[in-house]
């Protein structure tokens, strides 16, 4: 017959059977304690029937055996089963039983409710040690810090227990992490009064807290007085050095480790090479991080994603793309941060080839489905401009959270794809992901940016309404930066008064989109108007946008507001430099310019690029032309700056205002680049001003082979062959005549008057009286006896007075002037061409007879007139 096991209060029958068997008596069928066959039923892996058969087990119950059914509860991580165990328990044991509360506080903890563990703690009537220490490791292993704090001052409370030494460590932890050194002293305190100051780990975690909470000075007291310390000790000192900024002294203690013969773990190393990272000292981490090997000890994954992360943060993206390729030879495995790091640092070079290598290598290493490194592959591929290769990833992705779509979403919009961005944008809100604000941001600046203005303004408008997303300055700044795009100033400076009338605060991306809005002569007002607001959101000391203020008003025509930011900020960056050296370059200043760099080179700022551009353009404007050519040179030899166009550009000009054409036609010829239209406009106004219309020709001509269809070269062109006589019949002319049926340019010019904007066309009287403007202009005229400026080429973008009439600009000065005769105030014009020799002489005229300041801004030059001179210096 076969045994069966039998409990006495319900039989239960085995699913499998030992090998061989125990032979009982007939008579005497065996019979299993509770205990034993509740055990039994765990080892068979039937934990739920060993549940179900608990509750009819009466009182018989070894605690011991309750333990064993909470642990495997534990183990099966099913929260319904522990709801039916507890039940089970609770019917069982009638009187509350710490032991077995304690446990069932762990069993909810680990399988993921705190809120059920908390639960039975607080029904608790009496709380032990291990009653309390089981809640507060439940906390800590959550990270709920907070809680963890709060249960150690009820547990003082309670006043029957006090932690021991394993429970003050995890409640000083959520000191340190809490940033809670109040707390951390107290603990410290008590520690004392306990006399627990000797032991190790609980000295550790004191330090921890210092050293975390700023409190440097305490814990270096505290360390220094501790008779033992170890490895634990030492790294939670250095990395509280580290995490202050305090790299020095973090290298002293790392050095001072060693000489007591305690040889620095990887940890140390570690938070030593990670900290130098985080404050841009890539190389001494780079340092710290082959010194680490030469001792020993291998560097591991965290050192080299920490240094892979250190170089992208810096933009020094090919060397973390190197040391990543060295840690895959080093035989190291790179971890989901690394290889995100990686894949960014192919992302922000558009390097699609070396992007899809470290693809593959995700993709061998198992992690080509993770969302985080997937969603760092979808980016890279759309920025790359593979959307096709960004949607596989996409579709592979399937736990795809909010960035996923967002990322996928904006990779259409920038692509110009609006529609497909549209359909996803429909999908993501069917599925169970809804929208954020990013992703409206997103869809919105896409079609703003793609000219649909109407479906972004609608989007907008919708966000609210329908999405149930308030829009936050993001949402803003995407309709501000997309008007400015398209020219549509006076659009984005209305958007950015709207936002203001709604309360949303302007940051910092606001005020760099809206400022290049103000950056002309007829603007100074708006400016003023923004500048106002960047004080009021304490944002002026923020270095990009105190940048962008000098670049501004510097175009508006206020040089002196510029050098009084630049002179104010506290701190600066070699942009800061550029623009203000640009700044005096744009308004003639070249001694000013000259002294600015001397200055920045003796305060070791490195010149870049910029920085040559417009220092050889202040040398130009200067006529230092030799000094001009040793910065040329030395901008290869000193700086290994190879020279782009815009420094050949300056090089023409520097040889061009010093009359040397010759010096500057064979400058052209030998350099090593192909000339594009900035050199020969460059050599252009070069012959203009010196008379040269031979060379003049031929700068026009190659202009001409470079941009055949301009009405500009070609009207120059003819005017160029009239005055070198050459036949209207002539092929050359005919060849022009050909290509483009010439339509006069007609001038415009723009002045603000009163917080209004009058415009202002050649020939055309509208807005004054013809007679009295026409007398003003004669009266100017006369007086003026040098009519023309010796040796300059006549030829002008716009048509000549004597066929088209007064020109813009003398009319916006007539309306100036005989509107407020008695003001002296600084006049400022706009103008869309060029002005002509005529009207510039005629400015200085102006500005010589009526004593004031006259700021006109061509296509080609800002011009300040004053005292009958302009800051060009008749170049332009």
């Amino acid at each position: 017959m076969e045994s069966i096991i039998v409990l006495p209060c319900k039989p239960i029958i085995p699913s499998k059977f030992p090998e061989k068997p125990k032979i009982f008596s007939r008579n005497t069928p065996p019979k299993l304690s509770n205990d034993a066959a509740l055990k039994q039923l765990c080892k068979l892996g039937r934990l739920s029937d060993a549940v179900s058969s608990l509750g009819s087990c009466g009182s018989m119950v070894r605690h011991s055996t309750l333990s064993e059914l909470i642990e495997s509860c534990i183990d099966s991580n099913s929260l319904d089963l522990c709801y039916k165990l507890h039940d089970s328990i609770k019917k069982l044991i009638k009187e509350p039983d710490p032991f077995v509360e304690t446990k069932l506080v762990s069993m909810y903890s680990k399988c993921g409710s705190l809120d059920d563990a908390f639960d039975v703690f607080d029904e608790m009537r009496h709380r032990n040690l291990y009653s309390w220490s089981a809640i507060i490791g439940a906390c800590s292993r959550e990270k709920r810090w907070g809680d963890v704090v709060e249960l150690f001052y009820r547990m003082m409370a309670d006043g029957d227990v006090v932690p021991d030494d394993f429970l003050f460590p995890k409640i000083l932890q959520a000191c340190a992490n809490c940033k809670d050194v109040e707390t951390g002293r107290l603990i410290h305190g008590i520690v004392v009064k306990l006399g627990g100051i000797s032991e190790l780990r609980v000295n550790n975690s004191i330090i921890a807290v210092y050293a975390k909470c700023g409190w440097l000075s305490s814990a270096k007291r505290f360390f220094e007085g501790m008779e033992v310390s170890d490895r634990v000790s030492w790294n939670a000192i250095i990395t509280g050095y580290c995490h202050a900024g305090k790299i020095d002294e973090a290298q002293r203690l790392f050095d001072m480790m060693r000489v007591e013969s305690l040889e620095p773990d990887v940890v140390t190393w570690n938070v030593l090479i990670s900290s130098c990272n985080q404050i841009g000292k890539c190389d001494l981490a780079m340092k710290l991080m082959n010194e680490m090997e030469s001792c020993g000890t291998k560097p591991d994954v965290f050192t080299w994603t920490s240094m892979i992360s250190g170089f992208l943060q810096n933009n020094r993206r090919l060397e973390a793309l190197k040391l990543f390729r060295d840690m895959l030879l080093a035989g190291v495995e790179p971890n989901g941060v690394t290889l995100m790091s990686a894949i960014s640092a192919c992302s922000s070079m558009r390097d699609f080839r070396k992007g899809k290598e470290v693809h593959l290598v995700a993709i061998k290493l198992g992690w080509g489905e993770d969302v985080l490194v997937g969603n760092s592959l979808v980016d890279m591929y759309s920025k790359c401009g593979k959307l096709e290769a960004a949607r596989r990833v996409f579709d592979m992705i399937t736990k795809k959270d909010v960035y996923t779509w967002n990322t996928m979403i904006g990779g259409y919009c920038q692509a110009g794809y609006c529609g497909i961005a549209h359909d996803l944008f429909k999908q993501m809100q069917e599925s169970n992901i809804l929208p954020n604000v990013i992703t409206w941001n997103v869809i919105i600046t896409g079609y703003i940016q793609n000219g649909d203005e109407d479906e972004a303004m609608d989007l907008f408008h919708r966000m609210e309404k329908n999405g149930g997303i308030k829009r936050d300055t993001a949402s803003w700044n995407a309709l501000i930066a997309g008007y400015l795009d398209h020219g549509q100033k006076n659009k984005a400076l209305g958007i950015f008064r709207q936002m203001q009338s709604f309360g949303v605060k302007p940051n910092s991306v606001t005020i760099l989109s809206i400022l290049p809005a103000c950056a002309n002569l007829i603007a100074i007002k708006k400016l003023k108007e923004i500048h106002g607001c960047v004080v009021r959101r304490n944002l002026k000391s923020e270095l990009s946008v105190a940048n962008s203020l000098i670049d501004t008003y510097a175009k508006s025509g206020n040089i002196k507001y510029s050098k009084f930011i630049f002179d104010g900020m506290p701190s600066t960056d070699i942009i800061t430099w550029n623009t203000m050296t640009t700044a005096y370059v744009l308004h003639g200043c070249s001694d000013e310019a000259i002294e600015l760099f001397e200055r920045m080179r003796k305060q070791d700022y490195r010149p870049n690029r910029g920085t040559f551009t417009s220092i050889i353009s202040a040398y130009g404007i200067a006529k230092k032309v030799d000094e001009g050519k040793r910065i040329f040179h030395n901008m290869s030899e000193e700086y290994q700056i190879l020279p782009c166009l815009d420094h050949y550009a300056a090089m023409v000009s520097l040889y061009g205002r010093s009359g040397k054409l010759d010096d500057a036609f064979d400058f052209i010829n030998g350099m090593a680049i192909e000339p594009d239209v900035s050199i020969w406009s460059a050599l252009l106004t070069a012959c203009r001003r010196h008379g040269n219309v031979k060379l003049a020709i031929h700068a026009g001509e190659r202009l001409l082979e470079l941009e055949p269809d301009n009405a500009f070269i070609q009207r120059l062109l003819l005017q160029l062959y009239d005055l070198c006589g050459i036949s209207k019949d002539s092929s050359k002319i005919k060849k022009l005549c050909i290509r483009k049926d010439h339509n006069e340019l007609l001038g415009c010019s723009w002045i603000e008057e009163e917080r209004k904007v009058h415009s202002f066309v050649s020939g055309d009287f509208g807005q004054m009286d013809g007679k009295t403007v026409r007398s003003w202009i004669e009266s100017i005229e006369l007086k003026n006896k040098a009519s023309k400026y010796r040796d300059m080429l006549s030829i002008e973008e716009e048509e000549k007075e004597e066929s088209g009439g007064v020109h813009s600009e003398k009319l916006a000065l007539a309306f100036a002037i005989i509107k407020s005769p008695q003001t002296f105030r600084a006049i400022r014009i706009v103008k869309n061409p060029r002005m002509c020799d005529n009207c510039h002489r005629f400015a200085k005229l102006v500005s010589k007879t009526h004593g004031c300041e006259i700021y006109i801004n061509d296509s080609k030059c800002l011009h300040h007139f004053k005292h009958g001179t302009c800051s060009c210096g008749d170049y332009w």
